[in-house]
């Protein structure tokens, strides 16, 4: 059961309407890196993981992936209030304008439509938990990028410490790996599924 504290994790307040940037910033929404696929990622993979202490990481993860959803989402809504349809025009934001106006839909900033094959649920500890170091470190790299192009302050705070959070997890579940790994046969880890299998498959 979850508890929805009605204020964001990091506070977001956007002064100035730039239609551009919400589109760079909406990869994080709906990209293959963004914040929904970590979030599904993490509270699908929690079931089958064989170790509770581990399960209940990726719980807390990935509800804070919720949270940095919201802060991504208040973002883009900020960046595109009070859109003209002329602003939406010169900022090549007329595509997505047609059909979602300025509602909040996952994308990639290319345009690519979110779908669940941009996340993975293997049912395998070790699988799942490179997956999710991995997509740690992609999305700290998504976020570099954005910083590298975009300049103003109000965008850029929520931006580093949504950064900063990506780095604390990819330790956490670097940490998890590792806890895994102690509990099974150091010969084997990489040889069987610890969620299913009994003995090595050849």
């Amino acid at each position: 059961m979850w508890t929805y504290e009605k204020r964001l994790q990091f506070p977001v307040k956007i002064t100035q309407t730039c239609p551009k940037t919400a589109q760079l910033i909406i990869s994080q929404f709906g990209g293959p890196d963004g914040e929904l696929a970590a979030s599904m990622r993490y509270l699908s993979q929690r079931y089958t993981m064989p170790d509770k202490e581990v399960a209940g990481l990726l719980t807390d993860i990935g509800t804070e992936e919720l949270a940095h959803l919201e802060i991504i989402c208040s973002m883009i809504y900020q960046l595109t209030k009070n859109l003209t349809v002329d602003e939406a025009k010169t900022a090549g934001f007329d595509a997505y304008y047609i059909d979602h106006t300025t509602a909040l839909w996952p994308q990639a900033a290319g345009g690519v439509p979110f779908n669940a094959c941009e996340f993975q649920s293997k049912g395998d500890a070790i699988t799942d938990l490179f997956e999710d170091l991995a997509a740690e470190q992609k999305a700290r790299t998504t976020y570099d990028n954005i910083l590298r192009l975009v300049q103003n302050p109000e965008i850029r705070e929520p931006i580093q410490f949504l950064r900063a959070r990506e780095v604390v997890h990819f330790q956490r579940f670097g940490e998890a790996l590792e806890k895994t790994k102690e509990k099974m046969d150091s010969n084997n880890y990489y040889f069987t599924n610890p969620e299913f299998d009994k003995f090595p498959v050849h």
